[in-house]
């Protein structure tokens, strides 16, 4: 399968259009799109050891959820690790294809996901885009009640944390849930107004946790926590496109902060 028929794929379920004005989605690195696949390493963020691990399995396309080319650059002199990535891939032939926001925002994406992984129920957009059945957040419902203390045990379980950062929030029960993968702060009134009990995110931030304690739960686990589910996700979009290609999951730790 030719690498722009893997990126067709991924972009049926989430156009590049979808992204936010910020991003860089898309093709980072890569001449030849009607190249041949040879196979797909799927990550969450492109990192050295990914690249040597996509070479050692014989990978010509790494497909990861953010962009490593985010910020502009004026130089390739491998002065840091963007750079050297760079320089690593392109010697390797390696074409490199990022599905961020876009990924974020779609219909069965990431927030889906997670939705899934908690067992969500009517799920609905929490801020939907005009036009388009797409959006950023969602909100549903468990199946059953539970106590707060029964859903933080629950997030810690199925996001593999030891704990979870939280507000001195008055909820004593949770049923309706609002869940945005990665930094999702900005969407804490959306959640009120739509009446969650509880909202789950990667990052809020110290100043965002003030001044909600009698309206709703806050629940901050860590950005590559709450998106841990992203890779396992493009795998399944990859391969039902794609049956018989290659894909590897990488066994690379990319999250940059460790827990001491």
């Amino acid at each position: 399968m030719k690498i722009r028929e893997i990126i067709g794929a991924l972009e049926s379920v989430a156009p590049l259009s979808l992204q936010d004005s910020y991003d860089n989605a898309g093709l980072q690195l890569g001449l030849a799109e009607d190249v041949e696949a040879s196979g797909a390493l799927l990550c969450l963020d492109v990192t050295e050891d990914v690249i040597d691990e996509a070479i050692s399995v014989g990978c010509n396309l790494i497909i990861s959820h953010h962009p490593l080319l985010f910020r502009p650059l004026k130089c390739i002199t491998g002065a840091d690790y963007v750079q050297r990535c760079i320089i690593k891939a392109i010697k390797h032939d390696i074409a490199i294809y990022s599905a961020h926001t876009n990924l974020d925002c779609a219909r069965g994406g990431v927030n889906f996901k997670i939705a899934e992984v908690l067992g969500l129920q009517y799920v609905e957009w929490l801020n939907p885009k005009q036009g388009v059945d797409a959006g950023e957040g969602i909100i549903g419902e468990l199946p059953v009640e539970v106590t707060a203390h029964q859903f933080c045990e629950r997030i810690k379980e199925k996001f593999h944390v030891e704990s979870v950062r939280c507000n001195y929030s008055d909820k004593q029960t949770i049923k309706r849930v609002a869940v945005c993968g990665g930094a999702g702060a900005f969407l804490i009134p959306n959640a009120i107004e739509k009446g969650a009990d509880v909202f789950l995110t990667g990052e809020i931030g110290f100043h965002r946790f003030f001044g909600h304690d009698d309206e709703i739960l806050l629940l901050e686990i860590g950005h590559y926590e709450s998106e841990q589910y992203t890779v396992p996700l493009l795998h399944k979009i990859i391969s039902q496109h794609a049956p018989d290609l290659r894909i590897y999951e990488t066994e690379q730790r990319t999250n940059p902060i460790s827990y001491l």
